[in-house]
């Protein structure tokens, strides 16, 4: 296992080992130590031993092959079941599979291609907006504007919520909510929830309010059932073995998890796609050419999909370069051993789409910006571009992240051209999502 590589990165602080250089920079500092190390990288996190695992067969091994000896690790579990409560992102064990067999026909391909509509709508609006952008010249933010548009998204989708004044204010209590998980993950100490100060307050009213209008919501909806929303669809979804159907709080933590994860996680893989086509001038033409040839100036639909091959690779290859989940923690149940490393029960293990989906033994050019990779999706090891997860916890709003990002695109890439404003620094930041710190800031241009 690994010949001629170290075990352990060199450096680290005598107390807290490698704890301080992975909080500060952890995306280079990964990077860094699987060149150093290879494919397993031995790490010490104050009293805390970890190790990062980067091969396409770690992967495979933990999120598929052993899937049901790794769990994953408490202390994640905790920071977002504040929000999350016990839905799919956090479940295990048998209460999780009972739950993803319930909500799984809700994401069949027949239900999710019935709101490719209310995907183009909400970025028609925003292309809409950015007619005035172009005429004035105006820079703006467009990583915003894709928190917006997939926000809107997910409350049309999901809740049968028109934007009101009302969606405005849930969609800032979205946006705290966010920000705080985000910050918990960072910081070495959080204070309890239980104190008065003014962070936890505004977290509490936040929480408050979308609690609010999800339970008001739920009580809508089995008032008044079989509207075309995903709500709906939970509601009468049922259990294939034993009927059952969830509860009030089932339904409240599925619906949270749907509406923070889908809703976060796309609008970062879309702003990414925009940096990106803005640093690469020769790919936006190509796009746009198969946009005219495919659409002919129309809006697109969910029976254009599968001919937006180009616009699939793009959308991949962003997905492969700036994964908006970055990183999965998992926990062994027992002892297990990997590649002949033994691992105790409890030991901490880290995977990272950021550091495979670079590997250097397997994707050529690993840092360049190449959709022409994705040209044969077959051809690419599942577990070497896994930016939805893998195996059965494989993300279960692939499909519909997916279609949102590709109707999405060809929408707003039909229409414009984004230039990247100069001297506006973006860079990622490595909280639980992988956003761009500072926004993406540009110029629409009409097209």
């Amino acid at each position: 296992m690994n010949g001629q590589h170290r075990t352990s990165p060199r450096g680290g602080d005598p107390l807290l080992g490698h704890l301080r250089e992975g909080r500060v920079d952890p995306l280079n500092s990964f990077l860094r130590w699987q060149g150093e190390c290879g494919d397993v990288v031995r790490l010490r996190l104050a009293a805390v031993t970890a190790h990062l695992l980067c091969h396409p067969r770690h992967v495979r091994h933990v999120l598929q092959e052993s899937a049901k000896r790794f769990i994953k690790p408490m202390h994640g579990r905790r920071n977002l079941a504040g929000v999350l409560g016990n839905g799919l992102l956090i479940s295990e064990g048998s209460f999780w599979l009972r739950q993803r067999r319930i909500a799984q026909p809700a994401f069949h391909k027949r239900r999710i291609d019935a709101f490719a509509g209310r995907m183009v709508n909400a970025a028609t609006a925003i292309a809409d907006e950015w007619e005035d952008h172009a005429a004035s010249g105006a820079p703006f933010d467009v990583a915003h504007d894709m928190m917006r548009l997939t926000l809107r998204v997910v409350q049309e989708t999901l809740l049968g919520a028109a934007p009101s004044s009302d969606a405005d204010r849930i969609g800032e209590a979205v946006s705290l909510l966010l920000h705080e998980i985000n910050a918990r993950f960072s910081r070495v100490f959080n204070p309890p929830q239980r104190l008065p100060i003014a962070r936890n307050l505004r977290f509490a009213e936040s929480l408050r309010i979308l609690d609010e209008n999800v339970h008001r919501m739920i009580a809508a909806r089995r008032a008044q059932p079989g509207q075309d929303d995903l709500l709906s669809m939970l509601l009468e979804a049922r259990d294939e073995e034993s009927g059952e159907a969830m509860d009030d709080r089932q339904l409240r933590d599925e619906v949270m998890t749907i509406f923070l994860a889908g809703h976060e996680t796309t609008a970062n893989a879309l702003s990414w796609t925009f940096y990106l086509l803005g640093r690469h001038p020769e790919v936006a033409r190509k796009l746009r050419a198969e946009l005219a040839e495919v659409l002919g100036g129309r809006p697109p639909t969910a029976e254009d999909v599968p001919s937006l091959r180009y616009t699939r690779m793009v959308f991949s290859e962003s997905l492969r370069l700036y994964p908006p989940a970055w990183i999965l923690a998992r926990a062994p149940i027992e002892d297990e051993e990997i590649d002949g490393l033994f691992l105790p029960a409890g030991a901490r293990l880290f995977l990272s789409p950021w550091v495979t989906h670079r590997h250097p033994a397997i994707w050529r050019d690993p840092e360049g910006f190449d959709p022409e990779r994705f040209a044969d999706p077959s051809a690419i090891d599942r577990f070497a571009f896994f930016p939805f997860g893998g195996g059965a916890r494989l993300c279960i709003g692939h499909s519909f992240a997916m279609m949102e990002g590709l109707l999405v695109l060809a929408t707003l890439a039909s229409r414009f051209r984004l230039e990247l404003v100069p001297g506006h620094p973006v860079t990622p930041q490595p909280l639980v999502t992988l956003r761009p710190r500072h926004g993406v800031r540009v110029w629409a241009r009409k097209v």
